[in-house]
Parts: structure tokens; C-alpha cells; sequence
């Protein structure tokens, strides 16, 4: 399975709009080679140069594997659950001042059983509920500093 980005390709910065210094939204993702039994997708965008440890961006399931994307349109139809600041929604990259670069990698997990969970349920619970459905997996690592 393959994971993409029109706004930006492997290991290149993120653009500012899709920051904490831009207008927060979301990046547009397109996927391929989603293998035959999955029922749905569930997505995850992890910082893992945080000072704190590995800090969530975004926790999201329920995502349509036929779809072939995720635009900033398709976002409200998905199920969300708590980022590391607290809210159920995306919430881009934001490092400290002066850290250093910052890499987000954004995993897209392609589940065969429908994942039956809260909204707000964090990214532990939602590791727990696919483990053993979890059919195929793609990343796309982007950075950003500040």
C-alpha cells in the first residue's frame, strides 16, 4: 500500500498552511494498493522529536478505503479521536521554537473489521481495537521547524 501527498512529497517540510503557523488544516492524502477484505482505514500522525516523547497530531478511523483520499471535504465524515493537545481533530506541526526539525509521520493502517470505538478514544485505543486486523500499512514522513 502506498501513501501520498499533493502538498508534499517524502521527507520534505510540510507546508505552513497545514502548520500551527498557517491555518491548521490538514494535508489531502491519496493511497494505493489497499489489499482486497478491508473494511476501512484508520490514520495516525505522529511527532516523534517532541521533548515530552512522542506526541499525536491526529487520530482518525472509519476512513473509506475505495476512496483513494482524504481531502479537507472527506475529514468531517471520519471518525476522530484525542490528540496530544486534547482535541478530537487534526492539529498540524507545531514544534518549540528553536528545536531542530521536527518529523511527522503520517501511518495509514488498512483494517479488515469495522473498528467500533468512541470518538475521543486515544491512539492506544485505537492500536488495541485493530491489532491482529490490521491487513497493510503505509507512511509519509514530512518535517517541519520552527
Amino acid at each position: 500500500m502506498d501513501l501520498t501527498s499533493p502538498d508534499f512529497e517524502e521527507g520534505d517540510p510540510i507546508p505552513r498552511g497545514h502548520t500551527c503557523d498557517g491555518s491548521d488544516a490538514p494535508p489531502e492524502l491519496y493511497w494505493s494498493g489497499v489489499p482486497s477484505g478491508v473494511v476501512e482505514l484508520a490514520l495516525t500522525c505522529e511527532d516523534s522529536d517532541a521533548p515530552g516523547g512522542t506526541f499525536t497530531h491526529w487520530v482518525a478511523w472509519g476512513i473509506d478505503a475505495s476512496s483513494g483520499r482524504l481531502g479537507a471535504e472527506d475529514v468531517a465524515r471520519v471518525a476522530h479521536g484525542r490528540n496530544g493537545f486534547g482535541s478530537d481533530e487534526y492539529r498540524g506541526p507545531c514544534p518549540p521554537p528553536g528545536h531542530g526539525t521536527h518529523h511527522y509521520e503520517f501511518t495509514l493502517r488498512a483494517v479488515d473489521a469495522s473498528i467500533d470505538l468512541a470518538p475521543g478514544s486515544t491512539i492506544e485505543e485505537l492500536l488495541a481495537a485493530i491489532e491482529g486486523h490490521v491487513r497493510a500499512t503505509a507512511t509519509l514522513m514530512g518535517t517541519y521547524e520552527r
